[in-house]
């Protein structure tokens, strides 16, 4: 194996003036990974064990580990890979990608340390898992790369071939607007979502810690005191009933 050749990143195609990757690819690759990690969650906060969520991380960690070296060799990638492979290749700027991948990286390492060596779960660590799941999904669904918009602002580098060409100076054509109607109905849609989501943390009966944690950040100081001065008078009236004294 060429050496060299092996840690050149990215592909170079003939009509590109930058190295760049089969963005098809990266997107199939969020989806597989963001399925597991929806499962891995999903079994973490319901049913109160961990051993899906770690498998997921050291994969995560590991393949985000081998895309920063070489894309060409990520597991997922190339998984993704099996199911894109009859589709017209959509290139994109590599460096970027990279960019956004070291990223990704730098979010697994201590979520590998905390959850896979030493199992230590808490909210905070939990909401950074959620991050992430939030950004595979975003990539997948959208093809919408946040770490590759940060890497333009950080460096102050002109980038070019991003997904979805949105690095490209262009105007937009009359479908990708909205007029009143469409706005209204966008805005309406967020607007019971965010009340749907706020019913389902506040007011229904929690059973898991991730649950209570995130219904608590929603109550007021008087609602909180009136948590505790509950929780604390159905142990004294079970102290009370105790048949044991």
């Amino acid at each position: 194996m060429d050496i060299k050749k092996f840690f050149a990143y990215g592909e170079k195609v003939v009509g590109y003036d930058v190295r760049v990757i089969n963005e098809r690819e990266a997107r199939a690759a969020a989806g597989i990974l963001f399925a597991i990690g929806l499962i891995s969650l999903t079994n973490a906060v319901m049913l109160q064990h961990g051993i899906v969520t770690r498998f997921f991380i050291s994969f995560f960690t590991f393949d985000f580990l081998i895309r920063v070296i070489n894309p060409s060799y990520s597991p997922s990638m190339l998984l993704g890979r099996v199911f894109v492979q009859n589709q017209k290749p959509e290139y994109v700027g590599a460096i970027q990608k990279r960019f956004a991948w070291s990223l990704g990286l730098i979010l697994a390492l201590p979520m590998f340390y905390l959850l896979v060596i030493h199992w230590q779960p808490n909210p905070i660590k939990v909401f950074i898992c959620i991050i992430c799941l939030v950004l595979l999904f975003l990539e997948s669904a959208f093809s919408i790369c946040l770490g590759c918009m940060l890497y333009g602002a950080i460096t102050r580098k002109k980038v070019t071939h991003c997904p979805g060409d949105v690095c490209e100076i262009r105007t937009k054509d009359k479908i990708q607007t909205f007029n009143a109607m469409q706005k209204s109905i966008v805005i309406l849609l967020v607007f019971i979502m965010g009340i749907l989501a706020y019913n389902y943390f506040y007011k229904l009966e929690n059973k898991t810690h991730i649950g209570n944690f995130v219904a608590e950040q929603l109550m007021s100081d008087k609602e909180l005191k009136a948590k505790e001065d509950a929780a604390y008078q159905a142990e004294l009236n079970e102290f009370e009933n105790d048949d044991d004294f």
